[in-house]
């Protein structure tokens, strides 16, 4: 077992560990310490606790130091020169005619390296954009292509749900995320229903998956023959995941009718749940490019 700390140097950011040592380190404070890109500023996650060898990646870097009043300041200071940064940027794109878009300017923590992230359709040649910027700050200057994801990460906003969305707010890492998911939930399958504000498919549809298959592994398939309780045979009409509850098609003397039940006043045959997706040719190849846009985080790189 290591006894280790989980450090973040960007909202919703990657957790990385490292040895607090014999520092007296608390959860919310900001410590100092050396990264593969130098000396950086992070926020402690977690309370010091041991994790299991495998966990760790070596060798384990220590904690420099808690961070003091004066690293505080040059923080904050950073933040300041990053905005300005942000717009020289924009004049430099401009000024170049380059075909990217500039999402955000980073400094690190020792200003030995100012980062510019942005998105373009394909590959830019930013040599000469380097070049300039490198005349200007003085420093080694660094320009990442990001995804789309990646750049709704950095910015944030609102989701559908009406709440801060989940890539900015908690998500640490992007989780692959299938069509498979949304069918499973019993959701739309129109691409504009089941996208994010990235436009691609809602990381969201990952957080209840494994909940809604077991739910689903307890019910009939629309479609199935069924027994119930009272001795009735009957056909699955439609299913309420959440409530367990199965709609049937029972025959009543010489009438068919719709009549609802538990799934435990049900006797049916087992069987795989299938998930095929009945929706038009035009809507499936939207579905199937998004589920194939890379889903992995770029922005972390310590």
């Amino acid at each position: 077992m290591t006894k280790v700390i989980g450090v973040r140097f960007r909202t919703a950011g990657k957790i990385y560990f490292f040895d607090p040592g014999k520092l007296d380190i608390r959860r919310g404070e900001h410590v100092i310490v050396e990264t593969a890109r130098g000396i950086e500023y992070g926020t402690v996650v977690g309370d010091p606790r041991e994790v299991t060898d495998d966990k760790v990646v070596q060798p384990l870097k220590p904690v420099l130091r808690i961070a003091t009043q004066r690293d505080d300041e040059q923080e904050a200071g950073n933040k300041v020169k990053e905005k300005e940064a942000f717009k020289i940027c924009l004049e430099k794109i401009q000024k170049h005619g380059l075909e990217m878009k500039l999402i955000d300017a980073e400094y690190t923590f020792d200003n030995n390296k100012v980062l510019f992230y942005f998105t373009a359709d394909g590959r830019i040649d930013f040599r000469e954009l380097v070049k300039d910027l490198a005349s200007v700050f003085k420093t080694r200057i660094e320009l990442r292509q990001i995804g789309v994801r990646d750049e709704t990460k950095i910015l944030g906003g609102i989701g559908i749900c009406g709440r801060e969305l989940c890539c900015h707010r908690h998500l640490s890492e992007f989780v692959p995320v299938s069509i498979k998911m949304a069918k499973e939930q019993n959701l739309s399958l129109n691409p504009t229903k089941i996208s994010g504000v990235c436009g691609r498919l809602m990381c969201c549809l990952k957080h209840e998956e494994e909940t809604y298959e077991e739910l689903n592994r307890r019910l009939p398939n629309v479609g199935d023959h069924v027994t119930t309780e009272d001795g009735l045979k009957g056909e699955v009409h439609s299913v309420n995941v959440l409530r367990q509850l199965v709609k049937v098609i029972v025959e009543v003397g010489d009438e068919k009718e719709i009549q609802e039940y538990k799934v435990e006043q049900l006797r049916f045959k087992r069987r795989h749940k299938h998930n095929k997706i009945d929706v038009q040719d035009e809507e499936l190849k939207q579905l199937e490019k998004l589920e194939k846009e890379e889903g992995r985080s770029k922005l972390d790189d310590n």
